[in-house]
């Protein structure tokens, strides 16, 4: 371990890292800026309200976040100085997407937003019919979720207009990863699937033969693997051309943290309290990091530093 920060309430935010400096949301209802090597305070801005699961986004000299009682900032990087904010209907528990000079974030008010990043002017909105949970995942020019209306949809940034609609299989939670025209995800109806893009069609669909529990981590996909954790405690390891499962690896608890994939090595939280990193070959157990309480936000990994939050109020980075 090479630093920890006490951020004085649970953080379940995931980091984000740019240019030598972490950025991440509390329960204290603050933003964080941090220095990659040191962990020493930067800057911190008052949300007023928790940041629950939104994480930042960082580009263009800004940092964007959700917080909890519905209010959506834009923070200068440079000095936490708040630059503009928009309050929502309800609580934002999404994490904001950059494109171009546009941002994007969904809330539980059943609205995704696209703002003007600079001004914080709405481009457009798109209704849905419940809450969004998952943040957008932007490929050439669609941002596509997956909805608690259990429905997944691509809609184009330019104008906000829905250009794909298929079923998501149940209520979904998860942000959806992509392989070429495949979309995967896992959902609340306890199965992980693939959807085609080209055809409109599901691919597969993947149950745990004994243990029936919803998914509610976001997937990563490397190698033609897809890995993701489970309320049945496990992270499981699928192969993305067939969905059948290549490893799984049994944690002590609910894994809601989504998985990392870097060198070979998965990085993933558990509500067991544990940092766990697997080979992502085979699904053992290289490392653990036992922190004073449950992990389920996500692990930020760059410049050769791993970044994570725990529900004890801490921040640890690791080389």
């Amino acid at each position: 371990m090479i630093w920890t920060y006490e951020a004085g309430d649970v953080v379940e935010s995931t980091a984000a890292i740019l240019d030598g400096v972490v950025y991440v949301g509390s329960g204290k209802g603050e933003l964080l800026a941090l220095d990659l090597n040191s962990g020493k305070l930067k800057w911190k801005y008052q949300t007023k309200e928790p940041v629950g699961e939104s994480s930042p986004a960082v580009g263009s000299g800004m940092v964007f976040v959700g917080d909890l009682s519905g209010v959506f900032h834009a923070v200068s990087a440079a000095d936490g100085k708040g630059v503009w904010s928009y309050k929502t209907g309800a609580e934002i528990k999404s994490s904001p997407v950059i494109f171009g000079d546009r941002v994007l974030i969904g809330s539980y008010d059943g609205t995704l937003y696209c703002f003007n990043m600079r001004d914080g002017k709405t481009i457009w909105t798109l209704k849905t019919e419940n809450y969004i949970h998952a943040t957008p995942a932007v490929i050439d020019g669609i941002a596509y979720i997956t909805g608690c209306d259990e429905l997944f949809r691509g809609i184009r940034i330019t104008d906000g207009k829905e250009v794909i609609r298929m079923s998501a299989g149940g209520y979904t939670g998860a942000s959806p990863a992509f392989i070429g025209q495949n979309a995967y995800f896992g959902n609340f109806n306890n199965e992980v699937i693939s959807l085609n893009l080209k055809t409109r069609r599901r691919g597969w669909l993947y149950q745990h033969p004994q243990r029936q529990f919803p998914f509610y981590s976001s997937a990563a996909v490397i190698g033609g693997k897809v890995i993701l954790g489970g309320r049945d405690k496990m992270v499981h390891c699928l192969n993305a051309a067939t969905g059948k499962a290549i490893w799984t690896f049994a944690t002590r608890a609910r894994v809601e943290s989504s998985p990392v994939v870097s060198g070979g090595r998965v990085y993933v939280g558990s509500n067991d309290g544990r940092f766990y990193v697997l080979d992502l070959t085979n699904g053992n157990k290289l490392w653990e990091f036992t922190a004073g309480s449950a992990i389920s936000a996500s692990p930020a990994i760059a410049s050769g530093r791993i970044v994570i939050g725990s529900q004890d109020g801490k921040i640890y980075c690791f080389g």
